[in-house]
């Protein structure tokens, strides 16, 4: 009988990969693994070291004093940087930036890794990114590949930050969204592209319950729920 299960989500940013992410591993008890928290939590290490767009190799002799740690709370992953626990401050357009200019160096890429495949080697777990299906995870049980239309992308992103009591104008994170897929879609390490096995789930005209739904007859195909 099969120990473990592994759920892998991807799909650029605002696709709802996060929401419906939390939403299965609630539903389903697996822990919730937020791999790009974990790239963004570099992109501001990057940034705190005085990293730039002009000098991103500079990065990679600093990894070694990267204190990088993800710890398993309620069923999730808190993000840990030098001892002190990330929020909202990784959550911003600046942030995202970072984070997709982080993650086209391998360095930063062979780093996180392990991190990430240890947990899944023995827990049952639903991760989300944008390369878990296909380098991450590439044996997952399900892989499932989120889209959404641009628009409705970025209305959901600036939504979420206005909430936060973060100022975000839609059309500039449209702008910057539109950036980030291209940036992430063309990197030479790990490109943002689906799985030749994923699943497409489109969720613009879906509510969070609605794509959760959708995904739990996806599951339930794939032999994870019975």
């Amino acid at each position: 009988m099969k120990q473990t299960f592994n759920i892998a989500i991807d799909g650029p940013s605002g696709s709802g990969k996060s929401t419906l992410a939390k939403n299965l591993a609630r539903t389903l008890s697996f822990i919730y693994i937020d791999t790009g928290a974990l790239y963004r939590a570099v992109g501001l290490f990057a940034a705190e070291h005085g990293t730039t767009d002009d000098n991103l190799p500079d990065l990679i002799p600093l990894l070694p004093l990267c204190d990088l740690e993800m710890k398993l709370e309620d069923g999730g992953n808190a993000v840990y940087l030098e001892g002190r626990k990330l929020g909202d401050e990784i959550r911003t357009p600046s942030a995202s930036h970072y984070a997709s200019q982080v993650s086209k160096i391998p360095e930063v890429r062979a780093f996180l890794l392990e991190t990430q495949q240890a947990i899944a080697r023995t827990h049952n777990v639903i991760m989300d990114g944008r390369d878990i299906g296909t380098v991450v995870l590439p044996d997952a049980d399900l892989k499932l590949f989120m889209s959404a239309s641009p628009e409705e992308r970025a209305n959901r992103r600036a939504a979420e930050l206005n909430a936060k009591g973060i100022p975000a104008d839609p059309k500039q994170i449209l702008a910057d969204m539109q950036w980030r897929d291209a940036n992430d879609k063309n990197r030479e390490v790990a490109p943002a592209v689906p799985a030749p096995d994923a699943v497409f789930l489109d969720n613009t005209d879906l509510t969070p319950e609605g794509t959760l739904e959708k995904a739990l007859e996806l599951v339930r195909n794939a032999g994870i729920l019975q």
